[in-house]
């Protein structure tokens, strides 16, 4: 009887039959509370509505019937165990409190969830500052790489421009070891007075002396090459700096340019190329153009 009011008492309070049934067996019927204990656990288990494994007998609690005489295992001893009924007073009071029990269980489940949850999110918030920290550690590491790489590419582009004013020093210097002497005798008789008229009026006026040129040179493609070279330095000079800054890779290969004079139109040969430029009236500043060199 006490089994049955056991199970009646879960049924009242909404739990199935079977469900009932198999948390008064697994507990081995050791009370409502225990019973209860076990359907909050297993509240959202999947087999929770399946019928138990184990033997029917087992389930309920009693042991197989023995037939051996003299036992006192009998019936009048099952007689003896057997509890009166509940009466309505006490299957309410008895229900009462399995609801409470109930609600006290629920309300611990929910706060173990809250807590749970309230532990999931902390971790969801370490875990995304860690990635945000890690992605500006990235990004560090990135603007670091692309300032070196920034510094690296303008040392060689110093390293570069360095080369070729160098190259083109060594040319000067060679140039001027080459044409020094020609050059210097050309000059010599421009230097000498020449013979002057007799007659004041034919007399010329001072002329102011320059040690500097600054000579425009215009490239075929419209562009223009402007540089500042001494009095005294040959064309040749001049030639050599538009060489190598006319817009194509340095080295062999490049077509020989020729250099001509705006107004009056002139072309400058071989032979002028060793002239100073005081000479050929290229100072104190002149326009000088580029066109091919036809090959001869």
């Amino acid at each position: 009887m006490a089994e049955r009011t056991a199970l009646e008492s879960l049924i009242e309070m909404g739990f199935p039959r079977g469900r009932a049934e198999k948390a008064l067996a697994l507990t081995g019927h050791q009370g409502i509370e225990a019973a209860m204990d076990w359907l909050m656990e297993h509240e959202d288990d999947p087999d929770v509505d399946e019928p138990p494994a184990s033997p029917l007998g087992h389930s309920l609690g009693h042991e197989p019937p023995s037939y051996g005489g003299g036992s006192p295992e009998g019936p009048g001893a099952a007689r003896v165990e057997e509890k009166p009924p509940l009466s309505e007073e006490e299957k309410r009071e008895q229900t009462k409190r399995m609801l409470e029990l109930v609600a006290q269980k629920q309300k611990e489940r929910g706060e173990r969830e809250q807590r749970e949850a309230v532990e999931r999110e902390r971790q969801r918030r370490r875990q995304g500052q860690e990635l945000s920290a890690a992605r500006q550690r990235l990004q560090e590491d990135e603007m670091r790489r692309a300032a070196e790489e920034r510094r690296r590419e303008k040392a060689e582009e110093t390293a570069a421009r360095q080369r070729v004013r160098e190259k083109i020093e060594r040319d000067k210097v060679e140039r001027a070891k080459k044409f020094g002497s020609t050059g210097s005798q050309i000059t010599s008789p421009a230097t000498e007075p020449g013979p002057v008229p007799s007659s004041p009026s034919q007399e010329p006026p001072t002329k102011r002396e320059y040690d500097q040129c600054r000579i425009q040179v215009r490239l075929p493609d419209g562009t223009s090459l402007t540089q500042t070279f001494k009095a005294r330095e040959q064309l040749a000079a001049v030639r050599l700096y538009v060489e190598l800054h006319r817009g194509e890779e340095l080295g062999g290969g490049q077509d020989p340019v020729q250099l001509l004079s705006g107004f009056p139109r002139r072309a400058f040969s071989e032979a002028d190329m060793e002239r100073p430029l005081q000479e050929l009236g290229l100072v104190p500043s002149a326009v000088l153009i580029v066109a091919k060199k036809c090959a001869s």
